[in-house]
C-alpha cells in the first residue's frame, strides 16, 4: 500500500486515548484493497463527536471521499447494550467500473423508525426492513448503470438486480453532496440530511380544517372551565374554598 495514499487518513489525527473506535476505522481503511468496501457498526456518537480529534478524523475520511453510506439504526437492537448505533460503509475507489461514479456524494439512510418490538426492551428489524435498507443502498450505487440483462452488471451481482430505481425519500434517504456535508460541519447524522417525512394530504381544505379545529378547541376550553368550576365547588364544601 502506498504510504502517501494513507497520509490524509492515518497521519493527520490521532484517535483519542480510551476510545478505540476511530483507531479501528483507520486500521480498516489502511487494509482496504484498492477497490475494497468495508461496513461496520459504531455508536451514534461517531457521526457527530468532535472530542479528542474524532471530528478531525471523520472530516479526513469525508474529504478523502471514502464515506459511501451512513445508516442510522433504531434503538434497542442489541441485547448487550441500549446505546443507539449506526452503520458505516466505506469504499476505497468510488469511481470503479463495477458501480456508478459516486465521488462527491454520500448516501444517508434514517432507519430509526423501522423494526418491531419483540419484547418490552428489544427491537428487531424484519426481513422487509433489511431488504428496504439494502435495496436503497444497492439502487443508489447502481443508479444510471445498465441492468444485468443490458450487460452493465456482472451476473454474480444479483443483489443489485432487483434493487429498483433510487430516489430521495423525505424522512428516509438522501443522496447528499460533499458541499452539503461541509455546511453541516462534517457531521454524518442522517437525520440532518433526509429531512422530515412527507405528510399525507387528507383532502380537507385548509380553511375548513382550521374552522373545525378552532371549534374543537372552544369546546375543550368550555369543558375545562366546567371542570375547574366543579373542582372549586368541591374544595369549598371541604372548607378549602378561597
Amino acid at each position: 500500500m502506498d504510504d502517501e495514499a494513507e497520509a490524509p487518513i492515518a497521519a493527520r489525527a490521532l484517535p483519542p486515548v480510551g476510545n478505540a473506535n476511530f483507531a479501528w476505522v483507520q486500521h480498516i481503511v489502511h487494509h482496504l484493497a484498492p477497490t475494497g468496501v468495508a461496513g461496520f457498526v459504531l455508536a451514534n456518537g461517531s457521526m457527530s463527536s468532535n472530542q479528542s480529534g474524532e471530528g478531525e478524523i471523520r472530516k479526513n475520511l469525508i474529504e478523502a471521499d471514502l464515506v459511501d453510506c451512513m445508516v442510522a439504526l433504531p434503538g434497542q437492537l442489541f441485547y448487550s447494550t441500549q446505546i443507539p448505533a449506526c452503520l458505516w460503509f466505506l469504499a476505497r475507489d468510488r469511481k470503479n467500473g463495477k458501480f456508478r461514479d459516486r465521488r462527491g456524494h454520500v448516501l444517508f439512510i434514517d432507519a430509526r423508525k423501522l423494526g418491531r418490538m419483540v419484547d418490552r426492551t428489544h427491537r428487531e428489524l424484519t426481513d422487509e426492513d433489511i431488504a428496504r435498507i439494502a435495496n436503497t443502498y444497492h439502487a443508489w450505487r447502481r443508479a444510471g448503470r445498465p441492468s444485468v440483462a443490458e450487460g452493465g452488471m456482472p451476473e454474480s451481482d444479483r443483489s443489485e438486480k432487483d434493487a429498483g430505481e433510487y430516489k430521495d425519500i423525505p424522512g428516509f434517504c438522501k443522496s447528499a453532496t460533499l458541499e452539503e456535508i461541509r455546511k453541516h460541519g462534517h457531521v454524518l447524522t442522517p437525520g440532518r440530511y433526509v429531512g422530515a417525512e412527507a405528510q399525507q394530504d387528507d383532502g380537507e381544505p385548509f380553511e375548513e380544517k382550521m374552522k373545525r379545529l378552532v371549534a374543537q378547541l372552544r369546546e375543550q376550553q368550555a369543558e375545562a372551565a366546567k371542570l375547574d368550576a366543579a373542582i372549586a365547588a368541591n374544595l369549598k364544601e371541604l372548607g378549602y374554598g378561597g
